[in-house]
């Protein structure tokens, strides 16, 4: 659990230049489900396969309680990213995995809807993602895994100031099959903009 005094239920906003991040509600369930299905084809080949009920409204309470428990039990918080001049929702994004003593790190990961994509939505809300996890819960390191294709976040990644560490070989099940993925991270004390150059 959280024990920290700014773990409380009405957790702020997080607000960028272009993206504000907050944690999902029980009423997002239209926009979400709409933007997720137009976006299928753009979003499976970089996610674990989609369940049949995956848009269904009984998954989406499923989803919604256990970003709870998650939260309450301080192990992770999702967002979802909403653009700031419009107040549209155009993805998500999640502080997981959240270890504190000796490793004080976490590991983001990140949707963004097909027509929003493109637009540097994602890399606003990775830097939010980030400051928030250094600055507000003192993690020092954050980690991020991106299969080797998938160029456009590798670029998001990199324009947030992460620098690529490795190779995970057979990491994670993603669309059904098992998939190498690059490790991404980055450090407290890492200067801006010193992500990776190729």
């Amino acid at each position: 659990m959280f024990a920290l005094p700014f773990f409380r239920r009405d957790l702020p906003a997080l607000k960028g230049d272009r993206v504000t991040l907050r944690v999902p509600l029980t009423n997002d369930y239209r926009e979400w489900s709409v933007l997720r299905g137009e976006s299928r084809a753009f979003l499976e080949p970089w996610e674990p396969r989609w369940n049949p009920d995956e848009l269904d409204r009984t998954a989406w309470r499923h989803r919604l309680s256990r970003y709870r428990e998650d939260y309450a039990q301080g192990t992770a918080i999702a967002f979802f990213i909403f653009e700031k001049n419009s107040g549209k929702l155009v993805g998500g994004i999640t502080l997981g995995n959240i270890r504190h003593g000796v490793a004080q790190s976490g590991h983001i990961g990140y949707w963004i809807g097909e027509r929003y994509s493109g637009r540097g939505l994602m890399t606003d809300a990775v830097k939010l993602v980030t400051r928030f996890a250094f600055d507000t819960l003192r993690l020092h390191r954050i980690e991020a895994a991106c299969i080797p294709d998938n160029a456009r976040s590798i670029r998001v990644l990199e324009k947030a100031g992460f620098r690529r560490e490795g190779l995970l070989r057979s990491y994670l099940r993603i669309n059904g099959m098992w998939q190498d993925h690059y490790l991404y991270a980055r450090i407290e004390d890492d200067p801006p903009g010193a992500g990776t150059k190729d």
